[in-house]
């Protein structure tokens, strides 16, 4: 499942899919959910993507890099969208991306169907949860963790007896008794799941998802089972959880270890030269990208290729996706950049007063981060205050002033 837009993402989704958003430098979001696909012996997949899939196709391609450029019925597919005579265009929800899908789903021949989000960052053998599945003769299992009590109103929350059957499950609940939450990872019988979908899409009131219209209508009247996973698992979903993420993978016990040849995280990456370090360069605890230039310090830092960093520039705590150019004496601190982003010359980013309190910073949607969208540039001599967002295409011209204030948003005139 590839098709959702990733609101809570901000800028970062404006102008592609949410699976396709870069993170760790190199690597997409969905490249977690192929290697897992791999790394567990599965190579039938098919990839439904719907909004701004451009950037993921190109990036899936003909699934070399995660050894699924393999010949029918296995290797990947990217089913997007279609309308035949009589039919509805575009997928209204998981459950209506699903069923328009059913026949092709149907022809595949499969007694059984797993199903995966392409936008989380975590690893896992899929075969244990298939056995489980087996072994519990259920009709559908769906994978679960615990999350923090502050974040139940996110996700589907699960209601657990001891034998692992699922007795209740409501959809993102203003609160809720338990903080068991689906993963988004379901395995079903197909049969069951072709039939449960039909009669969702035939209802008016339904808002055709998996989790708030299929799910509660079967939990009662069928052998639904949950599987606990014990590993980290991060759906990122706002942009602090992935400012947050990104660091966290530069930390000595990360939440995934990108470096374990034994369940490597595979990608399609260009063709770049060695990232370069100039003399007066300073390194410490990030990663640097291929096709980097760096001549300033970088700090606690992910850079994703092409990034350039002059003399004398600063980053520090922060992500620079793709072509980010950071231009002499500038510091950026506490922001995540996306592709091609310019700052220039002295400017200072994710400024914050020294009497900046933690707790304002914790109440604010970025949580300190600041955020600019893609192909924006930032002037000479600007500051940008901390949790400010600088949407995609700004120019020097859209900022009324230099000082932008914390909080703010400067949008394209």
């Amino acid at each position: 499942m590839a098709g959702g837009q990733g609101t809570g993402l901000g800028e970062l989704s404006k102008r592609r899919a949410k699976p396709a958003v870069p993170i760790a430098g190199q690597y997409r979001l969905v490249d977690f959910a192929l290697s897992n696909l791999t790394n567990s012996g599965l190579h039938r997949v098919r990839i439904l993507a719907q909004y701004r899939p451009h950037s993921l196709v190109r990036h899936i391609g003909d699934g070399e890099p995660w050894d699924l450029h393999r010949l029918p019925p296995n290797g990947a597919q990217i089913w997007q969208p279609y309308q035949g005579p009589g039919e509805l265009s575009g997928y209204r929800g998981t459950a209506d991306a699903l069923h328009q899908n059913s026949q092709l789903i149907s022809a595949e021949g499969m007694d059984l169907l797993l199903i995966i989000c392409g936008d989380h960052v975590y690893r896992q053998d899929y075969r244990d949860m298939l056995r489980f599945h087996c072994e519990q003769r259920a009709d559908l299992t769906i994978a679960v963790t615990q999350v923090r009590p502050t974040d139940v109103h996110r996700f589907g929350i699960a209601t657990v007896e001891e034998d692992a059957r699922i007795t209740a499950f409501v959809e993102k609940p203003e609160e809720a008794d338990g903080n068991l939450a689906s993963m988004g990872i379901y395995i079903a019988n197909t049969d069951f799941l072709l039939r449960r979908l039909d009669e969702d899409a035939r209802d008016p009131s339904s808002a055709h998802e998996i989790g708030r219209s299929v799910i509660p209508g079967v939990v009662d009247s069928h052998s639904v089972f949950a599987y606990r996973f014990g590993g980290p698992w991060i759906d990122v979903g706002t942009v602090p959880t992935y400012w947050e993420t990104n660091l966290a993978l530069l930390t000595p016990r990360p939440p995934v270890n990108l470096y374990d040849r034994t369940w490597p995280i595979r990608t399609r990456a260009d063709q770049q030269p060695p990232a370069r370090y100039g003399r007066s360069a300073q390194i410490r605890e990030s990663m640097v990208s291929p096709g980097c230039l760096i001549e300033g310090r970088v700090i606690r830092s992910v850079l994703s290729p092409g990034v350039r960093v002059e003399p004398g520039a600063t980053v520090r705590d922060s992500v620079l996706l793709h072509d980010v150019h950071i231009e002499s004496g500038a510091i950026v601190d506490g922001s995540v950049l996306d592709e091609r982003v310019e700052v220039g010359a002295r400017a200072r980013l994710g400024m914050a007063p020294d009497d900046l309190q933690d707790d304002r910073s914790a109440q604010h949607p970025l949580r300190g981060a600041t955020l600019v969208g893609m192909d924006a540039r930032i002037p000479p001599d600007a500051v940008v205050g901390r949790n400010c967002v600088v949407e995609v295409d700004v120019t020097e011209r859209d900022f009324e002033r230099l000082d932008v204030p914390i909080g703010a948003t400067v949008r394209r005139r």
